[in-house]
């Protein structure tokens, strides 16, 4: 472990982690989530010394990079993130994957020993020498660009093509690795004006769309009938969502959203016609049989986004925009979607067609349990609910995976004028604890966290974070005392519920509320009381904490449960804990 300590910046010059903090405001960038650590401290150091960008401490790397991933989807800057060497590095991974999976831009800051020290035994050593694994390897893969800064002149050079590769499509993470050493090491830059947020982020000029396809796709428009539009996470990554609802206009259009979409198009809007795929609702696939044309706008359509549509989608055309290609054949119009949304609505005709009446977003049917509620246990229904009675208009929220991400998906419409985010790109659980963090402390908005008990045993403590930024969240903890959807998973397709993801209770309200004295902390176990500490939050600043008692046996709106329910119901028997049998 290094001992050398810098020397102050000096006047016309500084160190290269000062040239990097002055570049980072220059892009816009408010705050950088981290943990500390000796081969990091430097970074730090030079962030505070320059007082334009907030360093936040998190207590995990996976949750510092959830913050930037937060903070990039709410703001449209580049998320930015700093951890140290060894297991620091190492626990950005999932973090990564996940900005990777889902097109974030978000800039892996991370530390490494003194170049000098490597191949000779250093203290978490990952250079590749002398029998180390090489950190390169590692997050290649989770990255669209990576490299290691071996001086301080490569520094001026990789630094920009690390920002630049973030924010070109598709986007994604981009991974400097810093041996402790280049850190300290003196640069001299040419003078600059001060930088401000205000500047605002810089973005590459988007190649222009290919004149050809352009026409073939508003010709198929044009001559189509009634058209389903399926619109994705890409609409709220491009801006585009007064571009998505102008076209809609013109064309009279049915629009669907993905499940990591819902914030895309207004969910009260008449032509809404509800979330497609797994967690989506039945008539979204009346809508597909019923239409000439089906356009994909900012969404590759992946699996848990056309699930149960596969045959429709083979009997329908379908035209695509956005900057990758679909997982479905049909016509593609590929380039930036703002432009292509623009350019395609351009040549429409001016009059809008009427939209044809469907039957609006129709929940799916869930079969209720033979066996009674358990006594003081809000069903999802009612809890979900409780919460869109108490969201702010202007409210950001943020779903983590499991059962609690499927209800929240099918029946919680969007915030009009706030993100609604489901990390699925790789669906890991914990998300939304440092996302939601992230993206409270860059907007200063209401951020609701709805998530389960096992993501919050996983990084629920960054609760503590919240508590200590004053960062303005409303976690929302559905606890059932389980992985319930792994025991039901047991249940359906296995044959029976093993117990292992059957947990003994555990009262995270009186947990939380010892741990954090100053936090408003609330038990609910009824739909009223939940709604009522949620206005309570709304009206106050800071974070706020409720756990809300769930049954485990509650059923999602999963489509992969539901040709399992009617045989559940009729089989008889149960555990101790209640849970029914299947076979």
């Amino acid at each position: 472990m290094s001992t050398t300590h810098p020397e102050p910046p000096e006047a016309g010059g500084g160190r290269l982690v000062d040239h990097l903090a002055g570049e980072l405001a220059r892009a816009g960038v408010t705050h950088v989530f981290g943990v500390g650590g000796a081969n990091i401290e430097d970074l730090y150091d030079a962030v505070h010394r320059g007082g334009a960008v907030r360093c936040v401490v998190a207590k995990h790397e996976f949750s510092a990079v959830t913050m930037a991933d937060g903070y990039a989807r709410t703001t449209g800057r580049l998320g930015v993130v700093a951890a140290t060497s060894g297991g620091g590095a190492m626990n950005l991974v999932p973090g990564l994957a996940e900005a990777h999976a889902s097109r974030v831009p978000v800039l892996a800051l991370v530390g490494q020993p003194p170049a000098g020290q490597e191949g000779l035994g250093a203290f978490q050593d990952s250079s590749g020498r002398a029998g180390s694994f090489d950190a390169r390897e590692v997050f290649a893969p989770v990255s669209r660009f990576c490299a290691r800064v071996d001086d301080a002149d490569s520094f001026t050079r990789l630094l920009p093509r690390a920002v630049a590769a973030a924010r070109a499509e598709p986007r994604g993470p981009a991974v400097l690795l810093l041996p402790k050493d280049v850190q300290q090491a003196r640069l001299r830059v040419p003078a600059r004006a001060p930088a401000t947020a205000a500047d605002g982020p810089a973005t590459a000029a988007a190649a222009p769309l290919d004149a050809a396809a352009v026409e073939a796709v508003s010709d198929a428009l044009r001559q189509a009938g009634r058209v389903l539009v399926i619109a994705g996470e890409g609409v709220a990554a491009a801006g585009a969502r007064e571009d998505l609802a102008e076209l809609a206009r013109r064309l009279g259009a049915w629009v669907a959203v993905t499940p990591d979409a819902k914030d895309v198009f207004d969910n009260r809007d008449p032509r809404f016609a509800g979330v497609a795929g797994v967690m989506g609702h039945a008539n979204v696939e009346d809508c597909l049989r019923r239409a000439g044309l089906c356009l994909l706008a900012g969404t590759r359509l992946p699996l848990l986004a056309r699930g149960g549509l596969d045959r429709a989608l083979a009997a329908t055309d379908v035209v695509c925009l956005g900057p990758e290609p679909p997982f479905v054949a049909g016509t593609v119009l590929r380039g930036d979607l703002r432009d292509a949304l623009r350019e395609v609505t351009a040549r429409l005709p001016s009059r809008p067609r009427p939209c044809p009446p469907h039957g609006g977003p129709r929940p799916m049917p869930v079969p209720g349990r033979s066996l009674p509620a358990r006594e003081h246990t809000v069903p999802h229904a009612q809890a979900v609910a409780a919460v869109e009675a108490a969201l702010p208009e202007d409210a950001h929220v943020f779903v983590d995976a499991g059962n609690t991400g499927a209800s929240a998906v099918h029946l919680l419409p969007a915030p009009r004028h706030g993100r609604f985010v489901v990390a699925v790109g790789m669906g890991g659980m914990g998300y939304t604890f440092g996302a939601g963090i992230g993206a409270a402390l860059a907007t200063g908005r209401r951020t609701y966290v709805l998530a389960g008990d096992g993501a919050f045993f996983m990084h629920g403590m960054e609760v503590h974070t919240a508590v200590e930024y004053g960062a303005p969240v409303t976690f929302v903890v559905f606890n059932n005392n389980a992985h319930a959807m792994c025991a039901l998973r047991e249940e359906f397709l296995q044959g029976g519920v093993r117990g292992d993801d059957l947990f003994a209770p555990a009262d995270l309200a009186a947990g939380v509320a010892a741990a954090f004295p100053s936090l408003r902390v609330t038990a609910a176990t009824d739909a009223g009381r939940l709604r009522t500490a949620l206005l309570r939050a709304n009206a106050g600043p800071g974070p706020a904490f409720v756990a809300v008692a769930c049954d485990p046996r509650e059923i999602p709106p999963f489509l992969p449960f539901q040709s399992f329910t009617e045989a559940a119901e009729s089989k008889e028997g149960s555990d101790e804990r209640g849970v029914v049998h299947v076979g």
